[in-house]
């Protein structure tokens, strides 16, 4: 079997597990990720908290099921972002030309010409900490890659014959974009931003590991390392189960991307 397909499975499966850890948080999660029990501090695994407990008491196998959600929710939301904006400006660039074109790009280049996290650190601190806010900071700093990449193939399948003959037979510019250009950019952004989910993963948990993201209590993967910093010596679970989440979850998008 070629590599390709070796990776798919790989990847396919990994993803399932996030997947089935997002959606069945609530049935898989044996307590309250919230639940405060000071009695239950820095506790090692046991039968009742089978990966152990927080600083807090809380059950760490919890926080992490649920941090699944918020952490791979936010990934998810920044790619429709992503995808929507830098997709729709690039294919109108590249579509009508002219000004339009001109303005679209020179706007993408300015967000180009500045690292993507150090552009997303500014954001913030424009628009203020919460998770909410980062998500558009990211969104924000990555879709102009998007939009010269849709611009570019918006250019190719405008030379091409079907196009050429669909404003031919009187086709209006909407229509035409919407069923000969949309469709071939979509299918070609999709994949490249398979590539991206594990990026956007790193940025998400290291914003709030800053403490510019989620907000605590909220169990969050970046969130659970911060508050774990004080115990690295003592308790250096606390770090290693968050930080293990995170590894798997970029390997995991990583592999299925480059599959």
């Amino acid at each position: 079997m070629s590599r390709v397909p070796w990776l798919l499975a790989i990847g396919l499966a990994m993803t399932a597990v996030l997947l089935s850890a997002v959606l069945l948080a609530p049935w898989i999660a044996p307590q309250d990720p919230l639940a405060i029990d000071t009695a239950a501090r820095l506790q090692p695994p046991s039968w009742e908290h089978w990966l152990g407990t927080d600083h807090l008491g809380r059950d760490q196998l919890s926080r992490l099921v649920h941090g699944a959600r918020t952490s791979l929710g936010a990934v998810a939301a920044i790619a429709i972002l992503v995808l929507a904006i830098g997709g729709a400006l690039g294919c109108l660039s590249g579509y009508a030309g002219g000004v339009i074109d001109a303005v679209i790009m020179r706007t993408s280049d300015a967000f180009m010409t500045i690292p993507t996290l150090v552009l997303a650190l500014f954001l913030i601190g424009i628009l203020g900490t919460g998770l909410v806010n980062v998500v558009i900071a990211i969104t924000l700093s990555h879709w102009a890659w998007y939009a010269r990449l849709a611009r570019g193939m918006t250019l190719s399948l405008r030379q091409r014959p079907y196009v050429a003959a669909a404003r031919v037979a009187g086709g209006s510019h909407g229509a035409i974009v919407r069923r000969h250009v949309v469709p071939e950019v979509a299918g070609q952004l999709v994949v490249l931003a398979t590539l991206d989910l594990g990026h956007w993963m790193l940025h998400v948990a290291g914003l709030s590991f800053l403490g510019l993201g989620v907000e605590p209590p909220t169990p969050e993967w970046g969130i659970m390392i911060n508050d774990a910093r004080p115990y690295v010596w003592t308790d250096p679970m606390l770090i290693a189960l968050p930080g293990a989440a995170i590894l798997f979850t970029v390997v995991a998008l990583n592999l299925l991307g480059d599959a």
